[in-house]
């Protein structure tokens, strides 16, 4: 019981919050934005990749960055991912930040940030359930997922099989992206841009 209780009390929605909400917030609002909009596929091309590499290095990779390439590809993946979700793609971004429709630029920045963050819970709780359950002991690991969906259930999506922990205690990876999701309809930690 004491296992879950330490997992239970790092997922607290302020220490989430606090360790890595926060930073990623402040990240976003510390990036200077010139303008709303951009001219060219180009200028749009090198913002994305810079604001991505300006993110990861302060909280991420704290201090490491990427190529511009890299930088590039990783809010490529970003941005497609969330307009996907409106039937669109990296496209439909970029004619969001030429015309300065639905946010712009701004919306456009706010969307990596919201995916880099995403990401790092993502990791943060991943890291929480490696710390916390013994990978050679199916039993414990069978008993932390349990409690850990009956605790948590009213967060996890309904594709969750909320009867079968042995079915995650394997791989927990899809039950971590559920908690994450449901973290993002629910907590205001991703409700503050």
């Amino acid at each position: 019981m004491q296992t879950i209780r330490s997992i239970l009390a790092d997922l607290d929605e302020r220490t989430v919050a606090r360790r890595i909400g926060i930073p990623h917030d402040e990240a976003r609002m510390a990036y200077p934005l010139g303008a709303n909009t951009v001219s060219s596929f180009d200028e749009f091309r090198n913002l994305i990749a810079d604001y991505c590499n300006y993110h990861i290095t302060r909280c991420v990779s704290r201090g490491g960055h990427l190529t511009g390439g890299q930088a590039y590809g990783k809010a490529k993946e970003l941005l497609e991912q969330e307009y996907r979700k409106r039937n669109g793609d990296i496209v439909s971004a970029f004619n969001d930040a030429q015309d300065g429709t639905n946010g712009g630029m701004r919306v456009v920045l706010d969307t990596i940030a919201e995916g880099l963050k995403a990401e790092a819970t993502e990791r943060y709780v991943s890291d929480l359930f490696d710390r916390y359950i013994a990978p050679n002991s199916w039993e414990q690991k069978v008993e932390i997922i349990r409690q850990f969906i009956t605790y948590c259930g009213h967060v996890l999506a309904d594709a969750v099989a909320r009867s079968q922990p042995e079915r995650y205690a394997h791989d927990y990876s899809d039950l971590i992206q559920s908690y994450v999701e449901g973290l993002k309809r629910t907590s205001a930690m991703f409700r503050r841009l």
